[in-house]
């Protein structure tokens, strides 16, 4: 979904429009199809090339999609929170759910939010996926479904302090 699957990845998806919405620099580092195996082995240099202040962590979906295992998604989420946080980010957790028919929340989101005391969007996904008018197929948002989840992520992003006015 970071990547923008289903928009304008330049212009319309959701870190195009956070960037817009929060006057900063906003990189995408969303890769379509992959693994948070993949993500994991990639995110130490995307550190050392970005030197993020922040890093919004949308991981999961693919894992789920193909059942990789829940433990394997926590442990490579958990590495990832671990090493955003060794380099100096903040890390803010979105959540992702099951594609099944109820969209439930596995567990794992809230418990490593928890675990590092993060921000964490678990409402937004679900939503989306609820509403066929802000999907551009079965799993990804359209133009419109990317600028409310930057308009969610900026909500979360400025009451957690990240953002002063």
């Amino acid at each position: 979904m970071t990547f923008g699957i289903g928009a304008n990845s330049q212009t319309e998806s959701y870190p195009a429009v956070l960037q817009q919405l929060i006057g900063r620099t906003v990189i995408n580092a969303g890769i379509p199809g992959e693994i948070s195996q993949q993500g994991l082995l990639r995110l130490p240099m995307i550190l050392e090339q970005t030197k993020p202040d922040l890093v919004v962590l949308c991981h999961g979906g693919n894992d789920l999609i193909r059942q990789l295992g829940n433990e394997q998604l926590k442990d490579n989420l958990e590495k990832m929170i671990r090493l955003i946080q060794k380099s100096g980010a903040e890390v803010l957790l979105i959540a992702v759910p099951r594609f099944s028919i109820t969209l439930a929340l596995p567990d794992l989101y809230t418990e490593l939010a928890t675990a590092y005391q993060l921000p964490i969007e678990l409402t937004i996904l679900p939503e989306l996926e609820r509403t066929s008018a802000m999907k551009s197929d079965t799993i990804h948002p359209n133009s419109m479904g990317y600028k409310v989840l930057a308009e969610r992520i900026h909500k979360l992003i400025f009451s957690a302090g990240g953002i002063i006015k």
